[in-house]
């Protein structure tokens, strides 16, 4: 199980920016106007072998001080109880504000790691003005500038120091597979599985939200077995107003790293939006197999074309991991609710798939003989040996001279041939260039 990093503290200190430092990529839209929307706060990271995700609890809005300090009173209890670990950031320019000292007041009491990170401390001459933060009463402190990535390496070491160690993975397991269902507010979730079940299993209105906490949903009927899991909506973060929202959120985040496969349902009338991409890369960076559902196409004005642009729309945003099943349905009049039912199973066996070495070798060693890496500064790559590791996810390795100069157009080659020799349909791959 991956554990959760919460990122505290009031607005305007470097929390976004921090964020898309841990992430690598710049997911956080960051401005000096303190509570500025973003688009995510939510991401993946990994740092010494140890995988992570990383909530980032800013996007307050702008309103007086009082209605600041309970805003920020409510994003950080709902961390605390959600987090596995709590990174507070201060500032070192503002020094300790009464907001600072609300949030390490009730940090204080908490039993869970807390890491206090001074930010902005960019120069030798303001680390003595980083003393002053003893005062919080949380013990050390690290001093960082997240615009620069300075004294950030030393924050990562203590934080996946007080991760567990990743359990073995157990290949021979055998527990039934999870579908999480998930997608924007109001995408038609609970009314799939209900749909699927028949019966009102989960509650299902008009109103964006009603759906608070992930419920699973045994599945046996037809020859499947499988457990659904219906999940709270993921909305932007400017939209995330009230507390039980964001806690809904941060489940649905677990439930996705928690699952094998997982059914992003997509509103047709309102297109596939920022939000629905989002979705889609936090499950392809899981390594989570994935089933785009377009729901309500009953509702949306048809042409001749219509279902094939909507198609090559969706997969001119997902690039480069165009190769997901899309499905259009209609959960209102039960509109190929199945052949979304069949096809998850079938990236979930995809994502079992198993190559011999042999038959791996035979095939894409005369591949790249054929097609090799192009030469870089005069050398020439050689790769003489190719084997799928023995891994949850598929994940292949290619033994050659000189990894280090195999690019990512050429990454992107290998892995286009071998989803058309094997059917990797709706499951990421990771290939890997090792030194021979």
């Amino acid at each position: 199980m991956n554990s959760i990093v919460a990122i505290v503290g009031r607005p305007n200190v470097g929390k976004s920016t921090l964020f898309n430092r841990l992430v690598q990529r710049r997911e956080a839209i960051v401005d000096s106007v303190s509570g500025v929307t973003r688009d995510r706060h939510y991401g993946k990271s990994d740092w010494n072998g140890k995988d992570f995700s990383v909530i980032d609890t800013g996007g307050y809005s702008i309103g007086s001080d009082d209605i600041f300090e309970e805003e920020i009173r409510k994003q950080v209890k709902l961390a605390i109880e959600e987090a596995d670990l709590i990174v507070f950031v201060v500032n070192v320019e503002d020094g300790i504000t009464p907001m600072d000292a609300e949030v390490a007041k009730l940090l204080r009491k908490v039993k869970k790691p807390i890491f206090t990170v001074v930010n902005k401390v960019d120069n030798a001459m303001r680390e003595p003005d980083a003393v002053e933060f003893y005062n919080l009463g949380l013990g050390e402190y690290f001093t960082i500038a997240s615009i620069n990535g300075s004294g950030t390496g030393e924050l990562l070491d203590a934080l996946v120091a007080e991760m567990p160690e990743p359990e073995p993975l157990d290949l021979e397991a055998e527990a039934l597979p999870r579908f999480a269902v998930v997608g924007r507010p109001n995408a038609g979730k609970s009314s799939f599985i209900n749909a699927l079940i028949g019966e009102e299993r989960n509650i299902v209105t008009d109103i964006a939200g009603t759906t608070r906490d992930s419920i699973d949903t045994k599945y046996n009927r037809f020859g499947f077995d499988f457990n659904l899991v219906d999940t709270a909506g993921i909305r932007k973060k400017s939209r995330v107003k009230e507390d039980l929202e964001f806690y809904s959120v941060m489940r649905a985040v677990r439930t996705i790293e928690y699952s094998d496969v997982v059914i992003l349902v997509v509103d047709a009338t309102r297109g596939f939006e920022g939000q629905d991409q989002n979705i889609f890369w936090l499950a392809e960076k899981n390594r989570k197999g994935v089933v785009i559902l377009i729901n309500k196409w009953d509702l949306v004005e048809k042409e001749t074309n219509t279902m094939r642009d909507f198609e090559a729309m969706v997969r001119k945003q997902i690039q480069p991991f165009t190769d997901v099943p899309i499905i259009f349905t209609s959960v209102l009049t039960k509109q190929r609710i199945f052949k979304a039912i069949e096809t998850a199973v079938e990236v979930f066996e995809n994502r079992k798939t198993k190559i011999s070495t042999s038959k791996f070798n035979d095939t894409m060693l005369e591949i790249v003989k054929t097609y090799p890496p192009p030469a870089t500064k005069g050398k020439y790559v050689k790769i003489k040996y190719c084997m799928q590791l023995p891994t949850l996810t598929p994940q292949f390795a290619f033994f050659c001279n000189l990894p280090q100069y195999v690019r990512d157009p050429y990454r992107r080659f290998v892995e286009n041939k071998l989803r058309e020799i094997y059917n990797f349909s709706g499951v990421p791959i990771t290939i890997y260039f090792r030194q021979k």
